[in-house]
């Protein structure tokens, strides 16, 4: 039996070192050398016993390359779904990251609980007594998710080899340790050996493995960058724990887009698929209120109705203050000086302060004319038509330009009650008796008139 072999990397440069010193001599760092295995004795647990087929690794053409169409395991969550891509794929390894007290595990639990596959979760931070009582609150019914407290990676496997479950999920990376490395828990060493230990369970069982991940102060997840690039997808939870909406997207994915979004709203029995994200992203007011606008956006696949919020005021101090949440500062600044210039409004010496309602970020284009109709409207204090939207974007010549998958934002508009929706007069429409009427534009000065004579 070979001796375990271990050396050390620094993590800043990776110059190798044969025993731990407190500087690395190449890039002057000090305390950034981790212990990393080179040999280990044996092989894991899980394979123990076990005569796994091994696959064959003759080079092939790619002609000759097998396209059978990977069966998905439906997760019964509709948005998780929508966000992977269409459901789990077998062998795949999913990360999942986000701010503490976010609903990382009750959202994974709540997919286990509710899973008609053998599922195995697996925590590293809570008892089985904690466990069972949000269980209570989500799904108690559940007769195929097995609970687990452990964190070391090779009775994880001894216990899988007993359940062989259909899915696994690990909760969290950052509490796992293997034998194979004599770091503690949550280290750099241990989180990639760890991983490593799963991606190879996973592949040759064709087992889904899930994985929560911590996050660090500055939104990263924790651990080397290195973890991001060896699991296939990488899922992001994002949300403020003092409101009640949760939005999920793939910040990668090699089996689907990373463009789609699911939007869930946190109950006391766990969390509700929004499946309207319109009903979340639009205030509902009677009154009509200046400085507010809607805009047809497309996150993925799915069109979106939001609500723009401006605001201009005049400047109280000396230099005029450019604020906004959600949407590209930059990108307000240039839409403040095409309007100046095209427009002939003044807003140099005026406040901007601009909000995308329901708490996400867009960085689609199309919302450039609702943000420019906000604006105008806060500036002369005069409420648009509540049936009114907007789908374009603006050049710095103040031409409106047109947007892709129009046809799908004039249907989402017409679904959710609007009687008007704005685009550009470039945009080739191939909808036919609609009932929303479609107001072609060219220019930002051609708005101005419509909307305010």
């Amino acid at each position: 039996m070979a001796k375990i072999k271990t050396a050390y990397f620094c993590q800043n440069c990776g110059t190798q070192y044969a025993k731990w010193v407190g500087q690395c001599a190449a890039c002057k760092e000090w305390n950034t050398l981790v212990e990393e295995v080179l040999q280990k004795e044996g092989k894991a647990d899980w394979q123990a016993g076990q005569s796994a087929p091994k696959k064959s690794n003759r080079p092939l053409k790619v002609s000759e390359i097998r396209t059978d169409k990977e069966m998905r395991l439906n997760t019964h969550d509709q948005e998780f779904n929508r966000v992977l891509g269409g459901g789990l794929v077998p062998g795949s390894l999913v990360l999942l990251g986000g701010e503490p007290g976010v609903g990382k595990s009750t959202l994974l639990l709540q997919i286990a609980l509710r899973l008609p596959y053998t599922t195995l979760y697996v925590s590293g931070e809570e008892s089985q007594k904690q466990i069972r009582m949000r269980a209570d609150r989500i799904h108690p019914e559940s007769e195929h998710c097995f609970v687990l407290t452990e964190t070391r990676t090779q009775g994880i496997f001894q216990h899988i080899a007993e359940v062989n479950p259909d899915i696994v999920v690990i909760d969290s990376i950052q509490t796992l340790h293997s034998d194979y490395i004599e770091s503690a828990a949550g280290s750099i060493s241990q989180i990639r050996e760890c991983t490593a230990e799963l991606i190879k369970f996973a592949k040759e069982t064709n087992t889904p493995v899930i994985l929560i991940g911590h996050i660090t102060k500055d939104g990263s997840i924790a651990g080397p960058k290195i973890l991001e690039h060896m699991v296939d997808t990488v899922l992001q939870f994002e949300g403020d724990r003092n409101y009640v909406y949760r939005i999920l997207r793939a910040l990668k994915n090699r089996f689907g887009s990373t463009s789609e979004l699911g939007i869930y709203e946190m109950q006391g029995s766990g969390l509700r698929e929004v499946n309207n994200p319109s009903e979340v992203l639009i205030s509902k007011h009677d009154e009509g209120l200046s400085g507010t606008a809607i805009a047809a956006t497309v996150e993925g696949m799915r069109p979106l109705m939001i609500e723009i919020q401006a605001l201009v005021s005049s400047a109280v101090y000396g230099t005029p203050q450019r604020s906004s949440t959600g949407y590209n500062a930059k990108r307000l600044n240039m839409l403040l000086a095409v309007m100046e210039k095209r427009a002939g409004f003044k807003l140099a010496a005026k406040d901007v302060f601009l909000n995308i309602t329901g708490g996400i970020t867009v960085d689609d284009t199309a919302i450039d004319l609702a943000v420019v109709a906000a604006i105008l409207s806060s500036n002369t204090d005069i409420a648009l038509d509540k049936g009114a939207c907007f789908a374009a974007e603006i050049g710095l010549a103040g031409e409106v330009r047109p947007v892709q998958r129009i046809d799908q934002r004039i249907l989402e508009a017409e679904k959710l009650g609007f009687s008007t929706i704005f685009v550009s007069k470039n945009n080739t429409i191939t909808l036919k008796n609609t009932r929303i009427r479609v107001a072609r534009i060219g220019k930002i000065e051609e708005l101005v008139k419509a909307l305010f004579g």
